[in-house]
């Protein structure tokens, strides 16, 4: 039996990107056959009426205000009846066979909860799109500019993996969202995303959550999706900096406070809160 697979997007202003991403779904042979979910939330670039004119065969959600990325995919997830969900940026088009081999691993590998693809620029650029979870020693690593100095050092350079070359296959903590099938047993046991990281961090708690709950998760690097990258939290930059480190603080509160050395645990929130103050205030000066 075929598993069936549900697709997730969530779309805010990218009205022509979005366009591209279900033409692109439309092209591909699991693309057609899925279930399509877009939820909009409240654009005001008339991304509802493309999808309501040009795409009659999926199921959109139009919000009448920005309710977040998190609970944006929550309302899909609900509607959603695959045995998988695949979340998908709408600044993202899927190449042929990338969805398919997503899924053949995923119905191979039972013990895997979520799997991410290669995201590549337009150019075919490969993007760093995964990441080590934030430990207490990282965000020190990042305050020091030790990651900067050394980024394919396996301890200073760990957060962003500098020292890999996206090539090959391997387990992994935690792949950028812009394209990530996640498995509806999985989500069953752990529950969808935490809204109280509205935009940034949600998936990285998510797959934490998979892992604690026993979960694999895996990169594919053979399964490649354009990735435009950025085109909704650009229009809000200054905001999103902000906002980016607050989630991690908020990361940190869930997931460190209290099961880590209390030194290091300090140290780290600290380093956070002082590298948001310094980001804001070169924003302030460079605008």
């Amino acid at each position: 039996m075929t598993p069936s697979l549900s697709i997730l997007i969530v779309n805010w202003n990218t009205r022509y990107l979005l366009d591209a991403c279900l033409a692109s779904l439309r092209s591909d042979p699991v693309g057609r056959e899925s279930e399509i979910i877009v939820v909009d939330n409240a654009s005001h670039d008339a991304s509802a009426e493309m999808v309501r004119e040009k795409y009659p065969w999926v199921e959109l959600v139009a919000n009448d205000e920005n309710v977040g990325y998190a609970c944006g995919n929550n309302q899909a997830a609900q509607s959603a009846s695959g045995d998988y969900c695949l979340l998908l940026n709408p600044d993202t088009e899927v190449t042929d066979g990338a969805l398919s081999l997503m899924l053949e691993f995923m119905e191979s590998h039972p013990d895997v909860g979520a799997v991410g693809c290669k995201l590549v620029h337009p150019d075919g650029q490969v993007q760093q799109s995964v990441r080590t979870f934030p430990s207490p020693d990282v965000a020190l690593y990042e305050a020091l500019q030790l990651s900067r100095l050394f980024p394919r050092h396996r301890t200073f350079g760990k957060y962003r993996m500098g020292w890999w070359n996206y090539d090959d296959v391997r387990e992994v903590d935690q792949p950028m969202a812009s394209c990530l099938m996640l498995r509806r047993k999985a989500l069953e046991q752990v529950g969808m995303m935490d809204e109280q990281f509205p935009i940034f961090f949600n998936d990285v708690d998510l797959c934490y959550r998979l892992k604690q709950a026993g979960w694999k998760i895996y990169f594919l690097p053979d399964a490649v999706v354009i990735h435009h990258g950025g085109q909704s939290t650009r229009q809000v930059r200054r905001e999103m900096i902000a906002e980016s480190h607050r989630a991690m603080l908020r990361f940190y509160r869930k997931h460190y406070r209290g099961k880590v050395n209390r030194l290091l645990y300090v140290a780290a929130v600290t380093s956070i809160g002082v590298g948001m103050y310094l980001r804001m205030l070169g924003k302030k000066y460079t605008r």
